[in-house]
């Protein structure tokens, strides 16, 4: 398994954890580093899980909100934890990764194969039709067109129904 992809993982299993054990952010750093030590034995630098679950927890609110846009049959509370926290570190990455480590069309890769990994029948289908909505709403948000950046996605496609709020 590819250290990046074993990162995802470890990161995703950590937030599911998190997420188990009731969301509290005092547990973090331990779960971490225990999910690090049984999936990862061996692995010389964690920072990337870290990175990726300590960005997705602090931009959860906003994760969670686009989450309900784009998938509004589904409740989050009705989505399964894997779902949602596959989802919610998909979107992170989508929205906060850096795109020249880390493409778009990369991020919702990686997403759609944990959901395969972990998640139910249905689950890539279903992460790859949220975060495929996501994208294609917000397009690229940190691309190097400033005019595209600043716009919203109303603005793009000069459609005012179903789009994505940028400032979420």
């Amino acid at each position: 398994m590819a250290n990046r992809h074993l990162s995802r993982s470890i990161a995703m299993q950590s937030l599911y954890e998190w997420d188990f054990k009731g969301q509290k952010d005092a547990i973090v750093d331990e779960v971490i580093k225990k999910n690090t030590g049984e999936f990862g034995p061996g692995m010389d630098d964690d920072s990337f899980i870290f990175y990726l679950v300590k960005g997705t927890l602090q931009n959860r609110g906003k994760i969670d909100q686009l989450i309900e846009k784009c998938a509004p049959e589904w409740p989050l509370d009705q989505v399964t934890a894997v779902d949602r926290n596959i989802l919610r570190l998909g979107i992170f990455e989508l929205l906060y990764g850096d795109y020249e480590k880390v493409p778009p069309k990369v991020a919702i890769n990686e997403a759609i194969e944990l959901a395969k990994s972990f998640g139910g029948e249905s689950s890539g289908r279903f992460v790859n039709g949220v975060l495929g909505t996501i994208y294609r709403e917000l397009g690229e948000p940190m691309k190097d067109d400033e005019s595209k950046k600043d716009k919203t996605p109303t603005e793009k496609n000069g459609s005012e129904d179903n789009s994505i709020d940028k400032g979420i």
